[in-house]
């Protein structure tokens, strides 16, 4: 089982992300935006990260960066999953440090295989 941190001020995007991956089998940890996803990160080390953009205080892009660019959490994976869908977007999110790119509304099936790419081997 993994630890996976979902990054989301939306309380509906998050009940869903959880389902999704509780349905995996992993566990899962919370924030509401991009600052307390970054303390998050540094407290609990999770196996990925799943990160909305839209969120006040830090953005997801911002957060990411962080992360990625932190000694303790740079190897953390991050997958943003966001309303942000130009191509633009994508590329500056990468360019941020993030492995994944996830549009809204969420597919399902996208996002199990995205998850299942990105945990280390043998969670």
């Amino acid at each position: 089982m993994a630890r996976v941190l979902i990054v989301d001020d939306s309380p509906s995007q998050l009940l869903v992300l959880k389902r999704i991956v509780e349905n995996l089998g992993h566990e899962v940890i919370s924030a509401e935006d991009g600052q307390q996803g970054v303390e998050m990160a540094k407290k609990h080390i999770p196996d990925l990260i799943l990160m909305d953009v839209v969120m006040p205080n830090l953005n997801g892009f911002q957060a990411t960066r962080t992360i990625a660019r932190e000694k303790t959490t740079s190897h953390i994976p991050v997958i943003l999953v966001t309303t942000k869908d130009q191509e633009t977007d994508r590329v500056w999110g990468l360019r941020q440090g993030a492995k994944g790119y996830i549009t809204k509304p969420v597919n399902e099936a996208q996002l199990v295989k995205a998850i299942s790419d990105h945990l280390p081997a043998g969670r």
